[in-house]
């Protein structure tokens, strides 16, 4: 009955990170379609604008019963949510315009090998064997994309600042699912509730500084679609059903799932923009696969 259990759990965290990791695939894509349609800072803020409005109305009651417990624990949940998500979306809005949607996606499977590396330095985390061959995978993957297929000259070339920028991104996401392991003992949905308003109120100043430098314009229709995409798919579902699938498996096994948002995200980017799909690309994506099997395989 146990084992029954187990295979039950793992089954629902593995539908749960299948949904979002598509969710996250097309979120790269609609950091292309953003651009020239609606400016990087507005579409950061918002949308959480529009998931902090459904979230009040939704659960007001709940947050106000709760009210004293989410002061106590203000400053951590602002520092999760200013790098997990206000950090996190700001470079990878802004790296839309310097890199393609097929390396946006692709290069988020160094997120996977980031947690286990924060767990082992940080709290001690002993991986097993094929843990750690399924992050060396993962990362041979992430050095064809960054180096655009040409792994062995990783010294000589120079990276994309799009793809830096990604980078980046996936370390400050990193943190953040490092950090959902010890997470204030508050209901999932206030939790989140409280999250999405730091997040409001951290890229409030990016958003100003984008009008005061005459960079800002209001979206166009196609903006107006792409930004209720990426209110309601990758900031408010892929977040709920994240946060659920870390309370399931933990961090290191559901961030290990984050290898399959390259399969989806090239797939849109291929079908919806018709982005060209190189070889090293296939290669990178069969790479992420590999990692995530390998990684698992124990675990499971």
């Amino acid at each position: 009955m146990f084992k029954r259990a187990a295979h039950w759990t793992y089954d629902r965290a593995w539908l749960l990170m299948i949904l979002t990791t598509m969710l996250w695939g097309g979120n790269g894509v609609a950091s292309r379609l953003a651009v020239g349609r609606v400016t990087p800072m507005s579409l950061v803020f918002i949308r959480w604008l529009a998931v902090c409005i459904l979230l009040a109305l939704a659960f007001r009651e709940q947050i106000v019963a709760h009210r004293a417990e989410l002061y106590r624990h203000r400053w951590r949940i602002l520092l999760m949510s200013g790098f997990g998500f206000t950090g996190f979306t700001v470079l990878f809005y802004l790296s839309a315009y310097y890199t393609t949607a097929v390396n946006i996606t692709l290069l988020q499977s160094s997120i996977p090998p980031m947690v286990l590396a924060m767990s082992i330095v940080i709290v001690g985390v002993r991986p097993t064997v094929m843990q750690i061959v399924g992050m060396l995978v993962t990362l041979v993957g992430v050095a064809l994309i960054a180096t655009h297929g040409e792994p062995l000259k990783i010294l000589q070339t120079k990276f994309n600042f799009g793809d830096i920028l990604v980078l980046i991104a996936c370390v400050f996401y990193a943190g953040y699912t490092f950090s959902l392991r010890n997470r204030p003992a508050l209901p999932q949905l206030v939790f989140f509730t409280a999250l999405a308003f730091a997040a409001l109120v951290t890229s409030f100043p990016f958003m100003l500084g984008e009008v005061a430098t005459g960079n800002f314009h209001w979206p166009t229709p196609s903006g107006w679609l792409v930004l209720i995409f990426v209110a309601l798919g990758p900031s408010l579902a892929s977040q709920l059903l994240y946060m659920r699938a870390v309370e399931l498996i933990g961090p290191n096994r559901a961030g290990l799932f984050s290898n399959l948002v390259p399969i989806f995200g090239a797939l849109f980017a291929v079908l919806i923009l018709g982005e060209e799909f190189h070889i090293y690309h296939a290669l990178a994506l069969a790479f992420a696969l590999t990692g995530i099997w390998l990684a698992e395989q124990r675990a499971r």
